[in-house]
């Protein structure tokens, strides 16, 4: 019997670690890790625990889909395309028959797009990827060891530090080569799953696709950039949807909304400079929404500059409020004709024009 059907036989008791294998088979450790590494590849077995005390246990499976598998690789980047590293993996790890459709499209979408900024912007020689399949989740990584994503938005946009890059990063169509980028991929691949992690230097900046919302975290530095990107193994979430909502059939299918999340930018939203630090190339898009999830209290001079100053300079721009507390909407009607809000179910709109706030 073939060595690795015996350890199909004797898992199929209960689960094992390396060494009672070894023990059991009466083979070195170092061939039953050869063998144990290849059937969790294949996703016939699933490996729990640390390195020394890790347990090996059969995989369950539904209709021939691996549990669990997982790939990496170095790449060269000079010259290396994208879609052909992502077939590649892909076919490693089983994905064609351990996922449905959507979730595959919303893998290669996400990793290419990665991957892509990898090959275009980290003036790296190289980098490595990885695809992990487990139980409950998809995911991949791509590390590169380059000038690091924040530094570059920075250094191109002749911006004061790596967090103002952030900024940038958060509104959308942010590029470091606007000819050949549209700046969507990030912006797009944030929303797709359930989270996206991009971690450079001493920042590291985590979306959470499901919640909407955006956690900025100070790390030790690591030279470089790091992305990792996971979704549900069974999600039932849809790449032409994320794509519908910002950028919809109304809009000619292009890239033309987006949301900023205020809290990100200032703790007190009060001047004016602050108001144009947010505001600052949003006038790429044609609705903005503002998303003024737990923002307490706005200054004078910050409302006056969005909702006047910018607007009337913008008309071509619908601006629309989204998640302003009870207190706040009195403040603005205060503040704004009425006849200049608009208010649906879920968002207020803010019409050109709002002359009569007090300066």
């Amino acid at each position: 019997m073939d060595t690795r059907e015996q350890i199909l036989r004797l898992l199929k008791q209960k689960a094992a670690s390396g060494a009672d294998l070894a023990r059991r088979l009466q083979i070195s450790r170092q061939a039953v890790n050869t063998y144990m590494r290849e059937l969790v590849l294949a996703g016939r077995l699933i490996k729990t625990g640390s390195t020394r005390r890790a347990l090996y246990g059969l995989a369950a499976t539904r209709s021939g889909m691996p549990a669990y598998a997982s790939y990496s690789k170095i790449c060269a980047l000079a010259g290396l395309a994208e879609d052909t590293v992502f077939q590649e993996a892909a076919r490693r790890v089983h994905l064609a028959r351990s996922v449905a459709g959507n979730v595959r499209d919303i893998l290669q979408y996400g990793f290419t797009e990665m991957l892509n900024n990898a090959i275009e912007h980290s003036q790296a020689r190289s980098c490595r990827i990885g695809i992990r399949l487990d139980s409950y989740t998809c995911s991949f990584s791509v590390r590169d060891p380059g000038i690091g994503l924040f530094h570059s938005i920075a250094s191109k946009f002749g911006l004061h530090d790596e967090n103002e890059a952030v900024g940038e990063l958060l509104k959308g169509k942010t590029s470091t080569i606007p000819e050949r980028h549209s700046g969507e991929g990030i912006f797009f691949t944030s929303r797709a799953g359930d989270t996206l992690s991009l971690r450079s230097h001493r920042i590291e900046l985590v979306f959470f696709g499901q919640k909407q919302d955006v956690v900025i975290r100070q790390k030790r530095f690591l030279a470089g950039t790091e992305v990792r990107f996971q979704i549900n193994r069974r999600s039932r979430r849809r790449l032409e949807s994320i794509f519908e909502q910002f950028a919809p059939a109304d809009l000619d299918y292009h890239f033309d909304k987006t949301r900023v999340l205020v809290k990100l930018f200032r703790g007190e939203y009060v001047s004016r400079s602050e108001a144009r630090r947010m505001l600052a190339g949003l006038n790429k898009f044609r609705i903005v929404e503002l998303d003024f999830r737990n923002v307490m209290s706005l200054g004078q001079g910050f409302a006056d500059e969005i909702f006047r100053v910018y607007a009337n300079a913008h008309p071509q721009i619908q601006i629309r409020i989204v998640n302003l507390a009870q207190a706040l909407k009195s403040m603005l009607r205060h503040v704004i004709d009425n006849d200049k809000i608009i208010e649906a179910d879920d968002y207020l709109t803010i019409l050109a024009g709002s002359d009569n706030i007090p300066l």
